[in-house]
């Protein structure tokens, strides 16, 4: 048999004999397994606010928190979690390869890394698979318990958001002062995700011959940062000017909204491709030209797009699940331009 052989037989065996360690937090390393990753990881300082990846990055590495602590930050309604001292994270493209990170990781203060990439990981396998099946243990049963856990919150959202659509149809009737102030988000002064559920469904009545239906999700890039660096209310002001840009590229049969946070949407009726990534073209150079002089650093704006046509027996969901796919690979790309997902095409601007 040969070595690696060897190694892999060995590894499957001790993942199965391995005990598990109850008395450490899901995250935290035994004292063995750090001194084995401090060892021959390689060593990397960061400051505070140092961003070490960002969400929808292809990750290669994992990292582990020598001293001082690191946030995750999840978005998507998501709380963020902290990583302290002898803590791991980004572990996953260890075990599969490389993997898009599904978070941002900056600095919670100054601090001291260890990156432990898959090459060092293979040979760690083969030279120490007892202390590395303990390892990978403990971290599968994480791995598990967390996606059980996002599963019952998509369930729970999916749940509400039937709710919610089933209310919707139930009160088909002529829009009061009320109702259109409940459809529209108080920020921005766009159509919110309720308005935009009404609109959809009474898009047959809007539709104009010789269009195709296409949507472009808009997505301010860095919004924290400019949050803690300038305040909330100038980032209110970014976020209004914003949706502006937004609703100056939308036609009077388009629906510009504000999804929640610096999240935004345009639901277009275009001609087909060329003048989907026009409008997403639009967009991104009006808003690089803002310029916000109440934060005292002075301060530009980026926004990342993502954008597709959509399918005419497709619902909203698989229309949003495509711009999205786009989206993060704008993201991807480091932000500031967009990417243009159509069948059979694929065009990506930055």
């Amino acid at each position: 048999m040969s070595s690696k052989a060897e190694s892999t037989s060995e590894l499957a065996h001790a993942l199965t004999a391995a005990p598990l360690r109850p008395s450490l937090l899901p995250r935290q390393l035994s004292e063995d397994e750090f001194a084995l990753f401090a060892r021959v990881g390689v060593a990397r300082e960061v400051s505070q606010g140092e961003v070490i990846f960002r969400r929808g990055e292809l990750g290669r590495s994992m990292f582990i928190v020598e001293a001082g602590q690191v946030q995750l930050e999840f978005g998507d309604g998501l709380p963020d979690k902290i990583i302290g001292a002898r803590e791991f994270f980004g572990e996953l493209v260890l075990f599969i390869g490389s993997h898009t990170r599904v978070a941002n990781a900056v600095a919670f203060g100054a601090a001291t890394l260890r990156i432990v990439d898959q090459e060092t990981f293979e040979h760690l396998i083969a030279t120490e698979p007892r202390l590395l099946a303990q390892f990978m243990r403990r971290s599968f049963s994480y791995l598990v318990a967390s996606e059980q856990q996002l599963i019952q919150s998509l369930k729970r959202r999916n749940e509400d958001l039937m709710v919610t659509l089933d209310s919707l149809r139930q009160t088909r009737t002529q829009l009061s002062t009320a109702q259109r102030l409940v459809q529209t988000d108080e920020l921005s002064g766009l159509c919110n995700r309720r308005g935009l559920y009404m609109f959809l469904e009474r898009l047959g009545e809007h539709r104009l011959p010789g269009t195709v239906l296409a949507l472009l999700l808009v997505d301010l890039d860095r919004f924290k940062q400019i949050n803690d660096r300038c305040g909330h209310l100038v980032g209110d002001q970014v976020l209004r000017a914003i949706a502006e840009e937004v609703q100056n590229a939308a036609s009077s049969v388009d629906v510009p909204c504000r999804l929640g946070g610096d999240e935004f949407a345009l639901l277009m009726q275009v001609t087909g491709e060329e003048e989907l990534c026009a409008r997403a073209t639009q967009i991104i150079g009006a808003v690089r030209a803002l310029r916000f002089p109440g934060c005292k650093e002075g301060l530009t704006v980026t926004v990342s797009i993502g954008g597709s046509l959509c399918g005419e027996h497709a619902d909203w969901a698989v229309w949003y699940s495509d711009a999205d796919a786009a989206l993060y690979e704008a993201k991807g790309r480091g932000g500031d331009g967009y990417h243009v997902a159509v069948p059979g095409s694929v065009r990506c601007v930055v």
